[in-house]
């Protein structure tokens, strides 16, 4: 990718550019155990693929975007292993199941004309910082579809977060990030730091909880600005424990803070939203028995794909 791929401006006469990044794998996982006991009219499991569909269609009809992309997971990150081993190592295999229904997901990608990208040994999380920074420079309203706290420090004046997990739907700005964590989205790299990621298999500062990290980044603003004035931290305790804790605290540091600045070319064009493809939707939908979703497809683009056959 590169930034100048980005346009400055949208011009007077144009649409506000908007772009929507999907985290794929989670949104296949909430899908998957979201929706049981679905499959189709051969046997197949398709409860993550049905899922899936749904939750975009919704993204799409609220957010509104004009540019969208999928970022699936590459593998980890050798660097993040080579500093961690157990990085994310607790976490059990996809379930058998999911994993059969990924080439329906990418199927259906290809039918939705919806672009998406993976990258062999490049975590979805790193593919997503770096688009957002990008088409962040560049002015455009970008917005991250996942759950991962990861992201909030990405929030920005031109990249917010949409949690699915939130009731009803929103477009998280540094607002949100401070009432939820009580910490700007500027420090949420140091918060992590402090007390780790269960979700990530990385352990935090003995003792040292959300509370007492909130606490700590708001006296002293940032962690290298905590360590360098440790003479006043209290209670002597706590003073201690960091101190004994600043080796796993800059490694910490390192293991959270997204690679925004991958290489790699990426024309924002590629992900402009573009009328689906009828024709292999109705095929995939018949296939999988979505009859819903059959009932769903524009009868004048059936008709109109159909000249094309």
């Amino acid at each position: 990718m590169t930034p100048g791929h980005f346009p400055t401006t949208a011009g007077p006469a144009q649409k506000k550019l908007r772009l929507l990044i999907v985290d794929g794998h989670a949104y296949a996982y909430r899908a998957f155990f979201g929706i049981r006991r679905l499959t189709s009219p051969s046997g197949s499991p398709t409860n993550a693929i049905y899922g899936f569909i749904k939750s975009l269609e919704k993204l799409k009809a609220w957010f509104e975007p004009t540019h969208w992309v999928v970022v699936w997971d590459g593998g980890l990150a050798e660097e993040r292993l080579a500093a961690l081993p157990e990085y994310k190592a607790q976490r059990p295999p996809m379930p058998p199941s999911l994993a059969e229904q990924l080439p329906g997901l990418e199927a259906y990608l290809e039918g939705a004309r919806i672009p998406s990208c993976r990258q062999t040994g490049v975590e979805a999380d790193d593919w997503i910082a770096t688009i957002a920074r990008h088409a962040s420079g560049a002015g455009v309203e970008t917005a991250i579809a996942s759950s991962d706290k990861d992201f909030m420090q990405l929030v920005s004046d031109h990249v917010g977060i949409i949690n699915p997990n939130d009731s009803k739907p929103a477009v998280w700005s540094a607002e949100q990030v401070r009432d939820k964590f009580e910490v700007g989205p500027e420090q949420i790299i140091d918060w992590l730091s402090l007390v780790g990621d269960t979700v990530d298999n990385i352990p935090g500062v003995p003792g040292i909880g959300p509370k007492n990290a909130s606490k700590l980044l708001n006296q002293f603003g940032s962690v290298e600005r905590m360590f360098a004035c440790l003479d006043e931290v209290k209670p002597e305790s706590l003073r201690e424990r960091l101190r004994a804790a600043v080796t796993l605290v800059r490694r910490n540091q390192e293991l959270v803070r997204l690679r925004d600045e991958l290489p790699g070319e990426f024309s924002l064009d590629d992900l402009v939203v573009k009328p689906p493809e009828t024709s292999l939707l109705r095929k995939r939908y018949e296939e999988w028995g979505f009859k819903s979703l059959l009932r769903e497809l524009n009868p004048d683009a059936l008709r109109q794909a159909d000249l094309f056959k």
